[in-house]
């Protein structure tokens, strides 16, 4: 059998991951070895830091909901099942929204929940 030379197909594949490598420094970006792992840790980093800043954005509007709910004498928790049980459909990123910039608007969705 004859030796078959791994020209193209490796060096496409180096290829691929040299290119995921742009803007790092010095050997992490020229050696392939070392550059395949760092590549690896970044991207696993990336995944983790879109879950991270979810869980930060929702801990954020619960907060900004929180204040505005016991400026008005509610608690975030009662609050957000008087919406529940009158069928108010409003998720919490709309709703902080509301309590950061429209506060007269917030109260009335406040009445509205009682």
């Amino acid at each position: 059998m004859s030796r078959v030379r791994r020209g193209f197909k490796a060096r496409q594949r180096r290829n691929k991951i040299l290119k995921l490598a742009k803007g790092f420094h010095f050997d992490r970006r020229r050696k392939y070895k070392i550059t395949a792992e760092t590549v690896k840790r970044a991207l696993h980093n990336m995944y983790k830091g879109r879950r991270i800043l979810k869980r930060d954005m929702r801990r954020l509007w619960i907060v900004r909901i929180n204040a505005a709910s016991k400026s008005l004498g509610t608690s975030y928790s009662r609050f957000m099942n008087n919406l529940k049980n009158k069928d108010i459909k409003l998720n919490r990123k709309m709703l902080a929204e509301v309590a950061a910039r429209d506060f007269e608007g917030f109260k009335a969705i406040h009445e509205a929940s009682k």
